[in-house]
């Protein structure tokens, strides 16, 4: 006999397991040859139900099979209880006894209920994916966590981060609340903001911001529509499923990417917050502002998945009514100008251009992480459902509060009172000058709050994807849990957005222009691969989602890497920055009024490049 020292977590008391529960462990078997011939019992390491009893006693329990032999020890009803399991195999046999010998004869890591083996997680992990999700940790670090979350999770807060979703828990079955997700994030004051920055800063008419508002969002929200329908085939939150496309290595590139993305947008949208509660009382700092947005958007965000579906399933009808309000009361003041005189030439194509990349990187801004709010949807939900709730759930609020925005900001060229608030307040002192004079006392304010209060909505999903991006990034972050993470992205955000507050139109129009910049090149990839290297058009047989863990079964991702780079030169060919402007820009703009074309030479450049090098890489390493 040869004894090993592999670990699990007992919990409770355990009764004397039967036959019947005995099993292999398929994905531990794909992975190790060496355990073909492995039997494990599943009360202790695949989640069977619990067996328990109402005493404690010590238990050995023999579980006789060709290959190995389970010796529990024993255990105790009051608390969760680390022990060793000893596999005893003949020497003749292939079995556990083959794991490399620990030199602990514990370890300090623990699992919940249920652990499945189609939850193996990334490096190895095994996950658990009850109602109480973890992760079982190995390091001597990673007992602090294991502590940490199932404190944590002792108050509901969810615990699974990027391991996939098994079928049996995918209850969330209501299809529309994929597409309230959506309708809140939307309906909110960073999209007022900037239809409203389409006068003021872009210098276009209404007539011509409108068209753009209507046409690009619908382009824009595509892509997004189309990553949501990955996420009740697979159960995987979009930055693993984004291993599929790029490779189990250089998908870390777009974690890092992803993250950038989260935490800017994040940053911009809580000073908007900001601005409007210094409109509804001047004397409230922007810091202060700042800190009550992102507060109370971490609330939510700790708790996870369905608290975050919970709150933006209703959190969009108090936002839409005001909406409706803020339009009735413009409409009163007598104050839109739909004929501002239009620029011509250059000025004009370059204006035009600049505004339709803004949009475009505004709309398609979700699509990154899109299929990690339809995780939880069981795979039988069918594709058109998915697609037509998520584009219904985009399209109306970016359109409707787009258009709002681009007609208040009219009247900033004439009205000398609305100017003077914008300058003082921003968007959100553009929204009082509406509101103050047309509406009972104390009615503005009160508006007012609830459109601040809208920025909750729209920050969830930034927050609540950035622990996936961060978890995604090595062996060593995905062991810190998904909770600690979103604290830490809060931390992050609110340091940035405190000292940029002075500075919103200008971050507004950079980043909203560098989000598309990357997310072009993203989609460019994903496209292709899915659909010409994937069979994409007769669904998504091409994917076998036990190779997600598996390097050697995915692209190199040498292919991905050399499109980015090439993506990268086309968008530094077409984009308008303050601080740069590409040659391509300026042909398209004019002489001092670059265009940026950034977004669009950044997927012709990416895509066009992709695949023929994709094709050399499948015929090279035949994956």
């Amino acid at each position: 006999m040869r004894v090993s020292w592999p670990y699990a977590v007992i919990p409770f008391t355990t009764l004397p397991v039967p036959l019947s529960h005995l099993c292999k462990v398929p994905s531990l078997q794909s992975s190790f040859p060496e355990y073909q011939n492995t039997y494990i019992c599943k009360v202790a390491t695949l989640g069977c139900p619990v067996l328990s009893s109402s005493e404690d006693f010590p238990l050995y329990s023999y579980i006789l099979s060709r290959a190995c032999v389970l010796r529990l020890p024993a255990v105790s009803k009051f608390s969760w209880c680390i022990y060793p399991l000893y596999f005893c195999s003949n020497s003749n046999t292939m079995g556990l006894s083959t794991f490399p010998p620990q030199s602990k004869t514990d370890i300090e890591s623990y699992t919940h209920e249920k652990i499945r083996a189609s939850d193996t997680g990334d490096e190895g992990f095994i996950t658990a994916s009850s109602s109480r999700e973890g992760v079982v940790l190995e390091s001597d670090k990673s007992w602090f966590f294991s502590r940490l979350q199932r404190f944590a999770g002792s108050y509901g807060v969810e615990e699974r981060g990027v391991e996939r979703v098994p079928e049996d828990e995918r209850r969330d079955t209501r299809a529309s609340k994929m597409g309230g997700v959506w309708l809140a994030a939307n309906m909110g004051m960073p999209t007022f903001a900037l239809g409203a920055v389409a006068v003021p800063i872009f210098g276009l008419g209404f007539v011509d911001a409108a068209l753009i508002i209507v046409l690009v969002n619908i382009l824009g929200v595509l892509p997004v529509c189309f990553f949501a329908l990955f996420g009740p085939k697979f159960g995987l939150r979009q930055i693993i499923l984004s291993r599929f496309w790029f490779g189990h290595y250089a998908v870390k590139l777009i974690a890092i990417f992803q993250i950038i993305t989260c935490l800017g947008w994040a940053s911009v949208n809580a000073i908007v917050g900001a601005q409007l509660l210094k409109a509804v009382n001047p004397d409230i700092p922007g810091w202060a502002g700042i800190l009550i947005v992102s507060l109370a958007t971490l609330i939510i965000c700790l708790l996870g998945y369905k608290a975050v579906h919970f709150y933006e399933r209703y959190a969009w009808i108090p936002c839409f009514v005001v909406f409706l309000v803020v339009m009735g009361a413009f409409i009163k003041s007598g104050e839109f100008d739909s004929l501002l005189p239009l620029a011509t030439g250059p000025s004009e194509r370059g204006a035009v251009l600049s505004y339709i990349g803004a949009v475009f990187g505004f709309a398609v801004g979700w699509s990154a992480y899109s299929a990690d709010y339809s995780v939880y949807q069981p795979s039988t939900r069918s594709t058109r459902s998915t697609f037509l709730w998520v584009f219904s759930g985009l399209t109306f609020p970016l359109i409707f509060v787009m258009l709002l925005g681009a007609a208040i900001s009219t009247a900033l060229v004439k009205n000398e009172e609305y100017q003077k608030h914008y300058e003082n307040a921003g968007v959100g002192g553009l929204m009082a000058a509406v509101l103050t004079p047309n509406v009972e006392p104390g009615f503005d304010k009160a508006c007012l709050i609830l459109v601040a209060l809208s920025i909750i909505a729209t920050n969830c999903p930034n927050i609540y994807s950035v622990s996936f991006s961060l978890q995604a990034l090595a062996r060593q972050t995905q062991q810190v849990p998904r909770f600690v993470w979103t604290i830490f992205g809060t931390a992050v955000y609110v340091g940035i957005g405190i000292p940029g507050y002075n500075l919103f139109e200008t971050w507004l129009e950079t980043f909203v222009l560098s989000t598309g910049y990357w997310l072009s090149i993203y989609i460019a990839i994903a496209l292709v691969e899915h659909f010409l290297f994937r069979g994409g058009l007769r669904g998504f047989s091409g994917y076998d989602v036990g190779d997600i863990h598996k390097p050697e079964l995915l692209p190199p991702g040498f292919a991905a890497i050399a499109s980015c780079l090439v993506g990268v030169v086309g968008v530094a060919l077409g984009m308008s920055q303050e601080w740069y402007t590409g040659v391509i820009a300026r042909l398209c703009g004019g002489e001092g009024h670059g265009a940026d074309v950034g977004v669009w030479l950044g997927f012709a450049f990416t895509f066009i490049t992709y695949i023929p090098l994709r094709a050399v890489e499948g015929s090279c390493f035949g994956r």
